[in-house]
């Protein structure tokens, strides 16, 4: 028997009238999505804002939101008024390693301004020099070329594998270990090597960021807590951002160290890395920094 050649999707829930809910519920996420990054997009690009380093890494980090929830979420809100759902075997691997791609982007992003944050407190008589434009742009194409060394080899492994059936997947978009479940052969090697890899990108990000606020602590030890407050409160939303996917990157290791068989949790805590950061960042971004409501009422008012 040869591979096959398209996958069903199981989603979130057989019963008719969840789905009705949840699709009401996701496309108003998804609409607000779209306008809350589209927002904030348009506001720094018009404004003077594109050439701080803080404001030039949110616009990509905008950008690469609408990226990544566009791989998975399209599908699953129109397949929540279909009775039932296909999806063929290449637009399954599309999926999957766009997914993996474009949300790595964010994290490197998020990675990037921590980075920023710490050149602004500690080094700001050198932020512009340090953080020039062309430095900055280097910076976001090693995390497309980053991701890119990322997600290549998930998907590699995933495209060797023999799919003769079943072909039922277990979620709601095609992920790692749901088709790990469904290849036609010992996938434990596969397995680890996944979660190596997923951990080694985890474990750098985390280094990075947990050193560039160390670093920021230990210089502003000596100044008084107003100035312990100011310089906080520069980094206040990139603080609780990398806070809410340090919790992400917890739950996705907790799940992925279950065993086989499919958690109806692993379902409903994906939404927490494909729409919900998505739609949050936004408003963070925004909510928590006088400097970009500003610029928000006098680009469209």
């Amino acid at each position: 028997m040869g591979n096959i050649t398209e996958f069903i999707p199981l989603g979130l829930s057989q019963n008719m009238k969840i789905k009705h809910v949840c699709f009401l519920v996701f496309l108003f996420c998804y609409i607000a999505i779209w306008m809350g990054n589209l927002l904030i997009m348009i506001s720094i690009t018009c404004s003077q804002l594109n050439s701080q380093p803080m404001y030039f890494f949110l616009n990509y980090l905008a950008l690469s939101d609408l990226c990544y929830t566009s791989t998975v979420t399209p599908k699953l809100v129109t397949d929540l008024l279909a009775e039932s759902s296909t999806i063929s075997y290449i637009d399954c691997m599309a999926q999957l390693s766009a997914t993996h791609f474009f949300g790595g982007i964010e994290v490197c992003i998020l990675t990037m301004t921590a980075s920023d944050c710490f050149v602004a407190i500690c080094r700001p008589l050198h932020c512009t020099v340090i953080m020039s434009r062309h430095r900055r742009c280097a910076m976001v194409s090693a995390c497309c070329a980053g991701e890119f060394l990322h997600s290549f080899p998930q998907g590699l492994l995933t495209i060797n594998l023999p799919f003769c059936g079943p072909d039922e997947i277990d979620h709601y978009f095609c992920d790692v270990y749901p088709l790990l479940k469904l290849a036609n052969k010992d996938t434990y090697g596969v397995g680890i090597l996944v979660v190596a890899n997923a951990g080694m990108m985890g474990l750098v990000i985390f280094v990075v960021v947990m050193l560039s606020y160390i670093l920021i602590l230990y210089t502003i030890k000596p100044y008084p807590t107003e100035s312990w407050y100011k310089a906080l409160s520069t980094c206040s939303s990139h603080i609780t951002v990398v806070g809410f996917l340090i919790f992400n990157l917890f739950f996705f290791f907790y799940f992925t160290i279950l065993p086989a068989t499919t958690f109806p949790e692993e379902k409903v805590f994906a939404l927490f890395y494909i729409i919900i950061p998505p739609m949050f960042n936004p408003l963070i971004y925004t909510l928590r920094n006088a400097e970009m409501k500003n610029t928000l009422r006098k680009v469209w008012c």
